[in-house]
């Protein structure tokens, strides 16, 4: 089986995400089935549990599934089944091997669909090319071996980068690099990174004849596109330098490399708190409510004196036995044996809550916020042969530019850093004494800046671990000069709107035109901020907005196989400049195409003419499409058979038809422009090859199935909401992040829409508050001196307002050896997220049918290895530790997700966009959609009430998803993320009715209500109150759906419950049962 889809996202094979000394030469073979761990064999949840289940679905019942029509099966509430048939046969069945794949050609580099890797939790991939030196730990490959010469306009990794910058002294780069020809230094040797694009990759050639010129405009000869004062044209394959692939990397402080020190067991320091003044100001994020807004991050310091304190014992001082700590006794209930079989209420009342990692309380308090940076494992294995053993999967899940209400940041000419792995300072690091810090990622021993003896927020001298640096897990510098390779960019916004006969009858074009109306002084941005304007059908049309024009002249290019800038330099104007010729325009725009009767579509040649306006400066291209592109360079075939959407076992064209969009974001990529596509659409459009325009170019993806403005009200005011957010969020441009983990943990794949551009650096051309992020990793070594471990992810980014920031997030996790305390540690619902990310590539890489058995062998391996490894005492039943007693739940919730699930007719573009939402959206969004929340709502009281902003919230208690928990007499909020659902009962107090609908009756209760009435009723507002709550917990905004048993939103409604039993699908006992049967073979 080829490993190369998780060896390097971008390419063909490449050397795995290391982060530490050589690999094990065993492990250096060709690609082969597995990893090929050298001692021992990754663990692989992608083998079939014997004989499956026949008939549609994946886990249909098999011998116990009665006929449709007859009584479905329930679980009792206590004791063990005793007149169930067993599912299937019970002799056990030999696991299935995977289906064996070659290799993908060289040439779909970057290829996110390629053939099936195994899931190996953990396991390293094997290396293609020579090992690397030790030491190597994280640090930009040194650009010592000539890269092969690439073809203009795609990017050459860091190596281009250091060639168009100057030395800034002998041999020298800009960061402390040796320069091409000279010696490497000593520590940062290692093998040069995969490419991350493959030479000879060129945009398909133009198709078709070229159409007559229409007569609107004459356009003048293609001119060269202007040369801003911080371009530079490119040739010989470099790339123009507005990248900052090695910027991140910091500047190398002078002196002489020094050896790292050995991996001591003391690490990580202690301290006292910080003086109330610096509290108030910037508490960490965990303080901050999910859905405080941003604001301005200021930073203010306690003035006045303090007292010197002496740091407190902390972990510097700890007993050396912590690595060796059993967890039970601090864990208790974490690791309390539960019979799934037996145990009905499994749900907590409220939300799920992150495990809290076992470490000292004065560390834990430092830690980083759970919704910015996770693990899947809060107790992290000595070895890889202890997490294969456990068969749960490592990684991280990010939320790197979340909202946060308060955020310390910090101005200093001087950022700290290891002057080996480039971490930065961080809570967790040793101070040996006032001048020395030891790296919690490296280990080696730095020297403290005499600048950094002076703490700002105490006014004071001598206290270098009092700094704010020191204090927050999460933090944000403005950066110095050398964190620039040019001045930063403007917020650049270029809009792409389609203006075809089918885009304008939707009617998007007035909620887009008056959006950005109201909006206008509300984009982030300041004197700089340009924008622009392109629209297109079979042609495409530019706007010239240039300062002196009395009203705004278009300009059309109706040689779309040839595409060219009419105008280059007044089609990107400033906005302060040109205000009131954009708002001509904008309002204008409805009418301009009011009677068009052009059906086509050249998407293609428009998103190709966007790159070029924005290529010199970098920006955000958001595009609007309405249907299947037809015309030009990157036009599409429709590939949906709606015969075939319940009864094929396999879908097909869940990978993009051309590799055109994902080519043309590769170049966005490299030139800091991210598209984001709003798809509005009746009908097929293809998601699954348009999708690749903002996947590759660190974009979003908005889709409104069967948008209109007349015949979908609820759709129109989602689009409004959601548009509203998108203009005015906080936005990061310019983007790179880089993810460092302790010497002997590796990363090695990459979940989220991003590029990935050397072995751990992420291309963000733009980087939103609502992306969220995940990553694979392996034990490299073993981690036996270690009693904790460190992670960190550090994000430099050029802000709206033009300043280069870096927000870092460090999070600390202990080092355990036992199966038990790895158990005990379990996040599920992170677990859960990152084998959703997982699944989504195998079900496009291999099958669906692959995607749907990995996930069910996930949970069955883990409970096996938990029942035969873990459980002292053999007892009857399926059982599991405390801490994953919903694991189960939320892979049956997986199967039945829209992305993953079989038998019920599901159209294409609605399975490939909950994919594409599984993959960026941050964990407490993909969790509210893999498993949405019932709460009953007739009955609401004050009791256990929130008290926030003067607002009395109820707090209902969450429901199983099951119809046993509903009632014809009452009314039931179901909360799934995006949409919400209030189902009325046939029977409903009277009193909700009136009191909260404004309704006389249940036959009164309107077909299509999307809003609640505002009545000046008690139960009016604590209905509002709880879904206002519950809406402002995100960025986003849930369309609210009020039904009746026979609105036809009502099967949508049934489908969420997870638990019950459908015609392709198994209840959630019937799953337990087959689960049960797996585990006991």
């Amino acid at each position: 089986m080829s490993t190369t889809g998780f060896n390097s996202q971008n390419g063909a094979g490449g050397q795995p995400y290391t982060n530490g000394p050589s690999q094990n030469p065993v492990a250096l073979q060709p690609p082969g089935p597995g990893y090929n761990m050298a001692h021992q064999p990754p663990y692989s949840p992608m083998q079939a549990k014997g004989p499956m289940p026949s008939g549609p679905g994946l886990y249909n019942s098999g011998p116990y599934q009665p006929p449709l029509g007859q009584p479905m099966l329930h679980r009792p509430p206590t004791g063990p089944p005793q007149s169930m048939t067993p599912p299937q046969s019970a002799s056990p069945g030999p696991r299935m091997p995977p289906a064996q794949c070659t290799p993908p050609p060289a040439v779909s580099a970057n290829s996110y669909y390629q053939h099936p890797p195994a899931w190996q939790y953990g396991a390293t991939p094997p290396l293609s090319g020579p090992p690397r030196a030790p030491g190597a730990n994280h640090v930009t490959s040194s650009p010592s071996p000539a890269p092969p010469q690439l073809p203009v306009g795609y990017g050459a990794g860091p190596q281009a980068v250091h060639n168009a910058l100057q030395p800034l002294g002998p041999n020298t780069g800009l960061h402390g690099y040796t320069q091409p020809g000279s010696a490497p230094p000593p520590m940062n040797t290692m093998a040069p990174p995969p490419q991350s694009y493959q030479p000879g990759m060129r945009a398909p050639p133009p198709m078709g004849p070229t159409p007559p010129p229409l007569g609107h405009a004459t356009p003048p000869p293609p001119l060269a596109p202007k040369t801003d004062a911080h371009t530079h044209p490119p040739g010989n394959g470099a790339q123009v330098p507005n990248r900052f692939d090695h910027l991140e990397t910091g500047h190398g402080m002078a002196g002489p490399p020094q050896q790292p020190g050995p991996p001591a067991r003391q690490v990580g320091h202690s301290y006292p708190a910080l003086p109330p003044g610096y509290q108030s100001t910037s508490a960490p994020p965990n303080a901050s409510p999910m859905h405080h807004p941003m604001q301005p991050p200021t930073q203010h310091y306690s003035h006045g004196p303090q007292p010197y304190q002496q740091p407190a014992a902390g972990p510097a001082q700890l007993s050396p036995s912590l690595a060796g700590l059993s967890l039970q006794s601090q864990s208790p209930e974490a690791l309390r044996v539960v019979n799934l079989l037996q145990e009905r209420n499994l749900l907590p009342p409220g939300p799920v809550t992150p495990p809290t990692p076992c470490l000292p309380q004065d560390l834990q308090k430092l830690n980083c916020h759970p919704e910015v940076f996770r693990s899947t494992l809060t107790s992290i294995p000595q070895t890889q042969s202890l997490l294969n053993k456990a068969k749960l999967p490592l990684g991280l899940l990010l939320h790197p530019f979340k909202d946060l209400s308060q955020l310390p940041v910090v101005t200093s000419s001087t950022i700290v850093r290891c002057r080996t792995c480039r971490t930065y300072i961080n809570p967790f690091v040793n101070f040996l004494d006032q001048r020395r810090w030891k790296c919690n990622l490296c280990f080696r021993v730095n020297d403290v800046p005499e600048e950094f003896m002076y703490n700002p927020v105490s006014r004071s001298y001598g206290e270098p671990h009092k700094r704010p640096e020191v204090q927050n897990a999460t933090i944000e510098f403005i950066a110095p000069s050398e964190y620039m390779l040019r001045p930063p960019q403007p917020a650049v916004y270029l809009f792409v709107l389609d203006v075809s006969h089918n885009a304008v009858e939707t009617g998007y074009l007035d909620v887009v035109c008056q959006s950005l109306l109201d909006n206008l002084s509300a984009l982030p941005g300041d004197s700089r901020t340009k924008m622009g304007f392109i629209t297109f059908d079979s042609t495409i049309h530019f706007y010239n907005l240039q300062e002196g024009l009395s009203q705004p002249q278009m300009l059309i290019v109706s040689d779309i196989e040839d595409i060219f800038l009419p105008t280059p330099d007044s089609l990107l104007v400033n906005l302060n400049e040109c205000k009131e010729l954009v708002q001509d325009l904008l309002k204008s725009l409805p009418q301009m195409f009011g009677k068009t009767m052009e059906t086509q579509s050249a998407l293609g040649p428009a998103l190709q003419a966007a790159f070029k306006l924005l290529s010199p400066t970098g920006g955000r291209v958001s595009v609007f499409q309405t249907q299947l592109p037809n015309l030009g360079v990157g036009s599409l075939k429709s590939r949906e058979d709606p015969n075939q959407r319940a009864s094929a076992k396999d879908v097909q064209h869940l990978s993009p038809a051309t590799d055109f969009y994902k080519k043309l974001a590769l170049d966005c990529s490299g030139q800091q422009v991210a598209v984001d596509l709003f798809l509005l659409s009746s009908q097929y459009c293809d998601l699954a090859s348009l999708g690749c325009i903002s996947r590759y170019s660190a974009g979003s993806v908005y889709y409104y199935p069967s948008y209109h403005q007349q015949h979908n009200p609820a759709q129109v005011d989602c689009f409004q909401k959601d548009l509203k957010r998108y203009l005015t969020r906080k936005i990061g441009f310019e983007a790179v992040m880089r993810i460092r983990c302790t010497k002997g943990l590796s990363i090695h794949t990459f979940h989220g829409n991003l590029f990935v551009r050397s072995t751990d650096l992420l291309s963000l051309p733009n980087v939103n508050p609502d992306a969220g992020f995940a990553v694979q990793m392996s034990i490299e070594e073993n981690l036996v001196d270690m009693q904790v471990v460190s992670f960190q992810a550090a994000l430099l980014y050029t802000s709206s307002k033009g300043e280069r920031r870096i927000r870092v997030h460090t999070l600390c996790l202990p080092v355990v050896n036992s199966l038990s305390d790895i158990f005990a540690g379990a996040d599920v619902q992170a677990i859960t997220g990152l084998l959703a990310s997982m699944a989504v590539d195998r079900s496009v890489t291999a099958s669906l049918s692959d995607a749907r058995d990995a996930m069910t062998n996930a949970a069955i391996d883990s409970l096996t290895s938990y029942r035969t490894s873990v459980l002292t005492i053999q007892q009857p039943g399926l059982l599991a530790p405390a801490c994953l007693r919903l694991f189960p739940l939320y892979i049956l919730a997986l199967l039945k997700q829209k992305a993953f699930r079989t038998g019920t007719s599901t159209r294409l573009d609605d399975r490939v966009f909950a994919m594409c939402q599984l993959k960026y959206q941050p964990l407490a969004y993909v969790m509210l959609m893999v498993h949405p929340a019932l709460y009953r709502v007739d009955d609401l009281t004050d009791e256990g009430a929130l008290n926030i902003s003067e607002r009395t919230v109820p707090q209902p208690r969450v429901l199983q998803l099951t119809v046993e928990k509903l009632s014809r007499e009452g009314a039931f909020l179901m909360d799934a993320g995006s949409v919400m659902y209030l189902w009325i009962g046939r029977n409903c107090n009277p009193n909700f009715l009136t009191q909260v609908l404004g309704v006389s009756n249940y036959a009164a209760v309107p077909q299509n209500m999307n809003v609640l009435p505002e009545l000046d009723t008690a139960e009016s507002q604590r209905t509002r109150a709880f879904i206002g709550w519950l809406r402002d917990q995100r960025p986003f905004r849930p369309v609210l759906h009020v039904i009746r048993d026979e609105s036809p939103l009502k099967a949508s409604f049934m489908q969420s419950m997870i638990e019950d039993r459908t015609e392709s699908a198994l209840s959630y006992y019937e799953f337990l049962l087959h689960i049960q049967q797996q585990v006991s073979k």
